[in-house]
């Protein structure tokens, strides 16, 4: 590998367009949603491991995808600060795969474990009475840990793919972190039939899982409609809203970036990157507040926590 790529090291250019004025604001939204990540998903992480009686199947699943968010913003989002507040914009070359790997690694692990979510759900609401029958604990730490493996093996083909082309020209990444596509364009062989490759399996990766996702939803709006009151079908329609919302954003900009990369369809790099950014970064910000802070269980554990420890 070694011989074939005479680049020792990358640079990532982030937004290729963005003005000098507008650094200082990056990284501020960059800083604030990273630490509000860190603590929204720690505090979830922390709840359910020490609290007994969040040691449900939910909850457990919950923990796992709270895991990988925070493990995703630790590998991509302090390089984005270094490059805004201390000019340090490079990245040795062994280092950018090991960064390829874990973004890969981890938005595959998202995507499976987004769905598992979804199959929970569509048990408790459409097999109520079955429900401790089919899931259980040991279960989905199982599943959990099935997926975190299969994902593992999917970011490290990947970045095995990409390590394998030749480098050795240009070495500005359009990017703010190592991903396949934005690192392939710049090797000095024929790339397309790589990144042609990572495509099918991403579609593989996130398709199926949506698919599934959409299934449940419709499933699940159709079982409580039929059996619920009012009530119940406004507090089930904004649940899936809210939902909703986080697997959107978590799925369709990464799907019109998939996309566009093989069709080249929109030729703005800036555009390109700030649809990275909004699927690579902002579900992490917002699946704990959605799914974690807004589940009651978890929300009367904190508010008792707080009054217990308030001073009297």
């Amino acid at each position: 590998m070694e011989n074939r790529s005479s680049v020792s090291e990358f640079v990532l250019v982030g937004f290729p367009g963005l003005p000098q004025k507008f650094h200082i604001l990056v990284s501020l939204v960059v800083f604030l949603m990273y630490n509000s990540a860190l603590y929204a998903n720690g505090i979830v992480i922390c709840v359910i491991i020490l609290k007994e009686h969040l040691h449900q199947p939910m909850y457990v699943i919950i923990a796992n995808l709270a895991i990988s968010d925070l493990l995703m913003e630790t590998m991509t989002l302090p390089k984005i600060l270094a490059k805004y507040w201390f000019g340090d914009d490079t990245i040795s070359f062994h280092a950018c795969f090991f960064q390829m790997f874990f973004v890969h690694y981890l938005g595959s692990l998202d995507s499976f474990i987004i769905m598992l979510m979804a199959f929970d759900r569509y048990i408790a609401i459409c097999r109520p009475l079955r429900y401790f029958a089919i899931v259980s604990n040991a279960l989905a730490a199982k599943v959990c840990a099935v997926f975190w493996f299969v994902a593992s093996l999917i970011g490290l083909a990947i970045a095995a793919m990409g390590v394998a082309l030749p480098y050795c020209g240009p070495n500005k990444i359009k990017n703010y972190f190592c991903g396949l596509t934005p690192v392939a364009v710049l090797a000095c062989a024929e790339s397309a039939p790589t990144r042609r490759a990572v495509f099918i399996i991403a579609l593989f990766v996130h398709l199926i899982p949506l698919s599934f996702i959409i299934f449940s939803y419709i499933m699940i709006i159709r079982t409580i409609r039929s059996t619920s009151g009012s009530d119940g079908w406004q507090k089930a329609f904004y649940t899936c809203t809210t939902h909703s919302f986080v697997i959107g954003m978590y799925y369709i900009p990464r799907l019109m970036v998939y996309t566009y990369n093989q069709v080249q369809l929109i030729p703005n790099a800036d555009l390109n990157v700030l649809l990275i950014c909004l699927y690579s970064f902002v579900p992490h910000f917002i699946s704990p507040i959605v799914y974690c802070l807004r589940t009651e269980e978890i929300k009367r554990t904190l508010v008792k926590h707080r009054k217990s420890s308030a001073p009297d």
